[in-house]
């Protein structure tokens, strides 16, 4: 089992291939092309939910919060390939073809993208480098197969060109009504402060005028409270949920928990 495979690390691919069910609750950092090869493939954020079946292509936005459920089929293993399309390489096309005053882009952050013979091509051309990890390719290699998905990309949609080329910043968002939807997300708050559109000096200033106590301190007391509902009323295991509330592992869920409560999980 290979999981994931990074074909050419922070250049080209990322390839996930597996026999089990797997969830992934994260920060998406970077806009990426995924290849759905086999398996089921769903992207879960506050906003929007998108599934992807085999053979199926995605365009995933930067700078979201989501859960992933990889899902293998009957007698199938899962696989998905990952093109990382990075700000950086994607101002240096912007800049070669001569794209520029791009608006701010507002429509949806996941988009499938209609299967078309170049793209379905370029996902081929990239398959042996996904069966040969261990052999490296050049850098100059992964840059160029990154230009050619977007070539392709542009070519065959040429509306994603908004999607692809926004290089603005995220906009200040209502910092209370985007920490309730998303406490349960495991991220620095370095990335609560990205994605809310402030400074980390500002997130911590705004953040104790919203909810008068500071950023870490609130975020256990909500997942516990959480935790707390979970257990009474679901009928919640701690074994099951600890992860989908952000704690980093067992031991650190029950030992708060029974710090704040005065039982551990089970005993509760």
């Amino acid at each position: 089992m290979i999981n994931p495979t990074e074909l050419k690390p922070e250049i080209l691919f990322l390839s996930f291939i597996s026999s089990k069910r797997k969830e992934r609750i994260g920060f998406i950092e970077h806009t990426a092309l995924i290849f759905q090869a086999s398996g089921h493939f769903t992207l879960e954020t506050a906003g929007e939910r998108t599934s992807m079946q085999q053979g199926e292509i995605m365009l995933v936005k930067k700078n979201q919060l989501g859960e992933i459920t990889k899902l293998p089929l009957e007698g199938q293993q899962y696989q998905t390939i990952v093109i990382l399309l990075k700000e950086e390489l994607l101002r240096k096309i912007a800049l070669q073809e001569r794209i520029e005053n791009v608006p701010k882009y507002s429509g949806p952050s996941n988009i499938l993208i209609p299967a078309n013979d170049y793209l379905q091509g370029f996902f081929q051309s990239v398959i042996p480098y996904v069966l040969h990890a261990d052999q490296e390719i050049t850098q100059a290699l992964g840059i160029f197969k990154v230009r050619e998905a977007v070539k392709l990309l542009l070519h065959t949609h040429p509306g994603l060109r908004d999607f692809l080329f926004d290089f603005s910043e995220p906009h200040k968002v209502d910092l209370e009504k985007f920490m309730l939807n998303n406490f349960q997300f495991n991220i620095p708050l370095e990335k609560f402060a990205i994605l809310t559109g402030r400074s980390m000096a500002g997130f911590k200033r705004d953040f104790k005028k919203t909810f008068n106590m500071p950023p870490r301190q609130w975020l256990l007391e909500i997942r516990l409270n959480e935790a707390r509902h979970l257990i009474e009323k679901k009928n919640g295991k701690s074994s099951s949920i600890y992860l989908d509330l952000g704690f980093e592992s067992l031991s650190h869920f029950s030992s708060s928990f029974k710090k704040k409560f005065g039982k551990s999980p089970t005993a509760w």
